[in-house]
């Protein structure tokens, strides 16, 4: 009801005709007291719809799947002279949207500095924040965001307060420089190549993978020669694999992109994209001695990619 009487005065504003408002009046009509934060902000949507075409065309991008590489731009969701009550609620809308097409990045900037007071869908605001934060690995920020939502849990969809538990262990548990870690950076650059995404924040990530792998390597080499292979009093490698559940992101990197990667130099004990085979195969073995199976198969159709686009590299460049 505090919505609807919003989007009227919204319309008032306007000057809306009286046969804009009386359509106004029926999107309302039936939407009741049960109505849920997303059908009231698509409902607020439809009112300022009838009137502003901007609004229309991303109503009508959101109502499909992404079918297109680019993104259309929408400058008017930060543009000052947008009411602060159309922009702020639609880019909650249009972040949904994102989220659901596996754009995490964009769904944070869309969302970026947008607070719960500022939308009529706090919780939904909270929620998709969230999961792109988890997603993306962002493990401080996720915890943040979760907790706000969590404050808020009386008043929000159960299914937001189920997943929001689940995504907050899940980052408690995540810790840098250990294989499941690099096995959702995997998939992160998998998932930007399958979008047709291959520029320098792909190739950061691969660097990234590359100098955590050689660390992991080192780290084992070095309980190897401690403690008789690995599996002595100093620990088994596995105490570095620590989540609350399986590691549903790890699985071989496919991707539809060209996936183009700059190499650069990360130490002496790395080049994991130019090694022998001989020589990569022994590190893989390395690996594969101290943890579960799937973890190795992941690095290893990994690094056969990255063998592949270093091989295009040097075709083009004799």
């Amino acid at each position: 009801a505090e919505v609807k009487v919003q989007a009227m005065a919204w319309l008032d504003q306007q000057k809306a005709p009286p046969s804009v408002r009386q359509e106004a009046e029926a999107l309302w009509s039936d939407l009741g007291q049960s109505g849920g934060e997303v059908e009231v902000l698509y409902r607020l949507g439809a009112t300022f719809a009838l009137l502003d075409k901007n609004v229309l065309g991303l109503l009508h991008l959101c109502s499909k799947p992404k079918d297109q590489p680019l993104l259309p731009a929408q400058p008017w969701l930060t543009d000052p002279a947008t009411p602060p009550l159309v922009a702020c609620n639609m880019r909650v809308l249009y972040a949904r949207w994102l989220v659901q097409n596996d754009l995490y990045d964009e769904a944070l900037e869309v969302l970026a500095e947008l607070k719960p007071t500022d939308v009529v869908a706090p919780a939904t605001l909270l929620f998709y924040q969230s999961v792109a934060a988890h997603t993306l690995l962002h493990k401080e920020k996720g915890l943040q965001t979760i907790a706000k939502l969590m404050e808020g849990a009386e008043d929000a969809p159960r299914r937001y307060v189920a997943l929001a538990r689940l995504m907050e262990e899940d980052l408690k548990g995540l810790q840098d420089e250990t294989l499941d870690h690099v096995a959702r950076r995997m998939n992160d650059v998998r998932r930007r190549l399958d979008l047709g995404h291959a520029g320098k924040k792909v190739r950061q990530v691969e660097d990234s993978i590359i100098e955590s792998l050689d660390k992991i390597i080192k780290k084992l080499e070095e309980q190897q020669q401690q403690g008789g292979g690995g599996g002595g009093g100093g620990g088994s490698p596995q105490d570095n694999i620590r989540s609350s559940g399986p590691a549903p992101d790890s699985v071989p990197i496919g991707g539809k992109g060209p996936g183009l990667v700059d190499r650069k130099d990360i130490g002496a004990g790395s080049g994991w994209g130019n090694l022998p085979p001989k020589e990569r195969e022994e590190a893989l073995q390395k690996l594969g001695r101290g943890f579960p199976a799937q973890f190795r198969e992941v690095i290893e159709e990994y690094f056969r990619r990255v063998a592949a686009e270093g091989a295009k590299d040097n075709s083009r460049n004799p």
